[in-house]
């Protein structure tokens, strides 16, 4: 497949807590505060696709109305958006992307839900795939590596949700961390890799594979702006939002 005419933008965020409690209380009352940022952002940003890597619901225990608002940021942005399920809103039968009013939202894509496992967007020459978590228990999220796919696409971005160790131990039986190590995130192969799971923004790996937490919209402020170039390669810029939070001890 020919590469694209001209650089792909991808905005990466994480961990957004859509809720009625504590994220709503960070915001007045808003629990959809954080997800309207971050595509404001991308709107700003000229963004062709937007990556959510886990835990953009806090859980499945959320109001309709919530739901709906959420729905209506997301069909309002025009643009398509990516959803990998985390550990507090995996892909379970009861899940909120069940929802009818998510359901609708034509360029809302849920891997593990509307997508087994990957997302290829033709126009783009990119394919994102990630493994949603599909229920509490513990999983390895790179365990096998997706390799690309027959039919080549340009650019290739891999989505986990879950806890980096450089060498994870797994020897003493499970741990729900959900854990990611060096020689998973090399194993990719991918050009970028989106992770979730911290609150706080970090670039993560050996170094092999472009591999960055975003952070959550509250703690880290900024989202990350990934740019796909034949010119220049892969390059990874955090973006400041403009959200605002009260203090919640």
């Amino acid at each position: 497949m020919p590469p694209p005419a001209r650089d792909i933008v991808v905005v990466h965020s994480s961990d957004l807590h859509v809720d009625h409690d504590y994220t709503a209380r960070l915001h007045g009352g808003d629990g959809t505060a954080g997800l309207a940022c971050v595509l404001e952002a991308a709107h700003g940003a000229a963004a062709d696709v937007v990556i959510l890597a886990g835990d953009t619901f806090d859980s499945h225990r959320v109001p309709r109305d919530l739901i709906e608002r959420a729905a209506a940021l997301m069909a309002r942005a025009r643009l398509p958006i990516v959803v990998l399920p985390g550990n507090h809103d995996p892909a379970v039968s009861e899940a909120v992307y069940r929802d009818s009013a998510l359901m609708a939202v034509t360029n809302l894509h849920v891997i593990g839900i509307a997508h087994e496992e990957a997302v290829l967007f033709d126009a783009l020459s990119l394919e994102i795939w990630g493994r949603a978590h599909r229920d509490y228990a513990d999983m390895i999220p790179f365990d096998p590596a997706r390799p690309r796919p027959a039919r080549r696409t340009r650019w290739q971005i891999a989505v986990a949700h879950g806890h980096y160790q450089p060498r994870p131990d797994r020897s003493s039986g499970p741990r729900p961390a959900w854990l990611i190590g060096d020689d998973e995130i090399a194993a990719t192969g991918a050009d970028y890799v989106a992770l979730g799971h911290w609150n706080k923004a970090a670039r993560v790996g050996s170094g092999s594979v472009p591999a960055y937490y975003s952070g959550s919209p509250e703690y880290a402020g900024t989202i990350n702006l990934v740019r796909l170039s034949e010119a220049q390669g892969v390059t990874v810029t955090r973006v400041p939002l403009d959200i605002a939070r009260e203090g919640v001890d």
